[in-house]
C-alpha cells in the first residue's frame, strides 16, 4: 500500500507467489538466507503442500502464512495462501517500485483492489477506497 502511495502505519509485507513447487523451493531457500522464520508453529516446508494450505484456510480462516525474521524492526512477511488472480497475468499487470536502490515488483492497483476485497476487514475497504482514487 505504501508504495502505491496510500500510506500505512502496518509494518507486513505481503507477497503473492506463484505456488508451484519450482517457486516455492527458490522462496524457501531465501527464507532461510533471510533468517525468516514462521510466526505459527508450523514447519515452513509446509507452505509446499497444498493439502495444508486448503486445511489452513478452511480451518483456520488464514489467508497468509506469517514470516518473521529475528530482527525485530523488520517487518513481517505474509505470504498468501488464497487469493483471486491468476498469478502469470497479474505477474504481467505488475508495476515497479524504486526502494532504496532496489527495484520492487508490486501488485497493480487494480489487482491490489481484487486482492483486498476480498478479506472483508474493514482496513481492507478502506485501502480499496484509497486505491480506487489513485486509479486512472
Amino acid at each position: 500500500m505504501n508504495l502505491l502511495g496510500v500510506p500505512r502505519l502496518t509494518m507486513d509485507v505481503d507477497l503473492v507467489l506463484a505456488l508451484d513447487d519450482a517457486n516455492l523451493d527458490g522462496f524457501l531457500a531465501v527464507t532461510r538466507e533471510l533468517g525468516l522464520k514462521p510466526s505459527i508453529p508450523v514447519a515452513i516446508e509446509s507452505l509446499k503442500d497444498p493439502a495444508a494450505r486448503r486445511e489452513w484456510m478452511e480451518r483456520r480462516n488464514m489467508i497468509a502464512f506469517p514470516l518473521v525474521s529475528a530482527d525485530p524492526a523488520a517487518p513481517t512477511v505474509d505470504v498468501l495462501i488464497s487469493h483471486p488472480l491468476d498469478f502469470e497475468a497479474a505477474f504481467a499487470r505488475r508495476e515497479r517500485r524504486r526502494v532504496a536502490d532496489i527495484e520492487v515488483d508490486v501488485a497493480s492497483i487494480a489487482d491490489m483492489i481484487a486482492l483486498k476485497q476480498e478479506t472483508g476487514r474493514r482496513q481492507d475497504r478502506d485501502d480499496v477506497e484509497h486505491l480506487r482514487r489513485l486509479k486512472p
